[in-house]
């Protein structure tokens, strides 16, 4: 059974089996929008057996939270995903933020709005220390919902991840938990 986190219009929601055909549906329809920001992806990838994979890992991936966006009233269509990658215990209480959205929803709010309420779960729920999001410099949006959210700029890391076939430089995006310092 899936855990539902609510926002002021969202549902987010930690995976499930049955969000198969929904999440490639989404993938699918934002192929080209997100081909620009993400790896080279498989032509299998936009299937719901595919998705279904992916579910299941991400379902058992202990070291991760994966967040499924949809608007209320909406359940039935994803719009977007926070990922919270890599979370690291012990000294460190860190992790690695990404997400994407649906190229329909931008420049409405609904990631800052996902994004502040992932912050609430890792802090709160995690009791992380440290979010770390990597941003390629000329996603100026992704930026944006950072700075908004009171992430700060750490520095730049050349050539840092694979991105539609192509290395790219990434700036570091970090915000810490001023309740645990």
């Amino acid at each position: 059974m899936s855990k539902v986190y609510e926002t002021r219009r969202l549902l987010l929601r930690t995976p499930e089996l049955s969000f198969a055909p929904m999440v490639a549906e989404y993938y699918l329809r934002n192929r080209d929008f997100l081909a620009e920001w993400e790896p080279v992806r498989v032509e299998e990838y936009y299937t719901p057996e595919y998705q279904k994979k992916q579910l299941e890992n991400q379902i058992k991936d202990s070291n991760a939270l994966k967040l499924w966006i949809s608007k209320k009233g909406e359940e039935d269509k994803v719009i977007g995903a926070l990922a919270f990658n890599n979370i690291v215990k012990g000294v460190f209480l860190s992790c690695f933020l990404g997400y994407n959205l649906d190229k329909d929803e931008i420049n409405m709010g609904y990631m800052t709005e996902a994004v502040k309420k992932g912050i609430e779960i890792m802090f709160q729920d995690y009791g992380l220390h440290r979010i770390e999001a990597s941003i390629m410099p000329r996603n100026l949006r992704s930026l944006k919902v950072t700075k908004k959210l009171g992430f700060q700029e750490e520095g730049l890391s050349p050539q840092y991840l694979k991105i539609n076939g192509k290395w790219e430089d990434h700036i570091h995006m970090v915000l810490l938990n001023q309740e645990i310092i």
